[in-house]
């Protein structure tokens, strides 16, 4: 791979200008010290005692002195230049390595901690998550690559199946085609959220999540009714800074997924929102089966759909958890999933407060 370089103009290494500058300051300070001999010398020679001759061989052995002077400041100069620019070298290398691809590549300088050790420390770090990053995206572009091909591939065998049996009914591969149309629509807008929230391309405002949970669960309670689940919300008005359509998208993500992997009756959702002086927190909690910690851990990686708890006929497309865990990070705020000890999950958003809150006001509960 050709590595794509500035044009600039040619000049002077750092390891030469640190030479030059060693140097300088040595034949400097040297010629200070020489002349200050020169200036007081005669104080200290008694007259008649040859002051003349004295200062003509005081003149030849200050030349010699500079010249070794600039000798020793340029052999040394550049020695120690040497010396402090090496893990200079080695931090330019891995950034060229990381240029050309290869992530893996470590610093890991050794030693007592200076300005180059916190550099090399920091993009170390820096690496690591760029090469997590890549390895995310990479996987997460393979599986969407895979579930995008699924409903193109079946729509592709129901069109071969009917030109090869005209007689045969359309109204049936109709419904079908529409089905599988609606799912890959869901997808693509699905993968349009997901990027929009990672890069952050949304206006701010201010955002009250209990209204934002309200209108969540008006929107989702004939699902709740359809499942038999009641959903009680409670809370104080909590104010946050971002975008309302992502907010919603997040609180209808979790209300949704809390409502259709819940109890098959009678089950149970509890939504709630809390203040405190910095954080304002959204809390999602569902009765259903018991999961393990390595299940829920995986729960908002990019299609797991977490087979051990959907029902068949609401497995969604796999992006919701990652959808709700992208619009947090975008809110600077945090995803906390963790498993009850009842059965079901407690999902809690954290996000910074706005400077003020307007106070706190219980929500009745909204029974299902």
């Amino acid at each position: 791979m050709r590595e794509d370089t500035l044009d600039r103009a040619p000049g002077l290494s750092v390891r030469l200008k640190l030479t030059l500058s060693y140097a300088g300051f040595l034949v400097l300070a040297g010629a200070l010290l020489l002349g200050g001999v020169r200036l007081f010398l005669p104080r200290f020679v008694p007259p008649g005692s040859g002051l003349s001759f004295l200062l003509r061989d005081f003149r030849w052995a200050a030349a010699i002195m500079m010249a070794f002077l600039l000798v020793l400041g340029l052999l040394g100069g550049w020695l120690l230049a040497g010396r402090m620019l090496a893990p200079l070298a080695r931090i330019t290398e891995a950034t060229r390595m990381a240029a050309r691809g290869w992530l893996s590549h470590r610093i890991e300088m050794e030693g007592s901690n200076d300005e180059f050790r916190e550099l090399a420390d920091s993009f170390d770090v820096m690496l690591a998550r760029l090469e997590a990053h890549v390895a995310e995206q990479r996987r997460f572009a393979a599986n969407a690559s895979h579930e995008l091909r699924t409903p193109l591939s079946i729509t592709k065998t129901l069109l071969d199946v009917a030109r090869q049996d005209p007689a045969r009914g359309n109204v049936e591969l109709i419904e079908r085609l529409h089905t599988v149309n609606a799912r890959a629509i869901d997808l693509t807008e699905a993968l349009l959220l997901l990027s929009r929230a990672d890069h952050r391309f949304f206006t701010r405002e201010h955002v009250d999540l209990s209204l934002i949970a309200e209108e969540a669960t008006e929107t989702l309670l004939p699902l709740a009714e359809k499942h038999g689940v009641t959903i009680e919300t409670a809370g104080d008005i909590a104010v946050t800074t971002g975008s309302h359509a992502l907010l919603l998208q997040m609180t209808t993500n979790l209300l949704h997924n809390a409502i259709v992997h819940n109890l098959p009756q009678q089950g149970t959702v509890w939504v709630s929102t809390s203040v405190s002086p910095r954080f304002v927190m959204l809390t999602f909690e569902n009765t259903g089966e018991k999961l393990s910690a390595e299940l829920v851990s995986t729960l908002t990686e990019p299609f797991q759909r977490g087979t051990e708890r959907i029902r068949a006929d609401h497995a969604g497309i796999g992006l919701g958890l990652a959808i709700v865990r992208s619009i947090t990070q975008s809110h600077d705020g945090t995803l906390t999933i963790t498993p009850r000890a009842e059965g079901g999950l407690r999902v809690s958003v954290q996000l910074p407060a706005t400077a003020t809150q307007a106070g706190s006001l219980d929500r009745p509960a909204s029974m299902a």
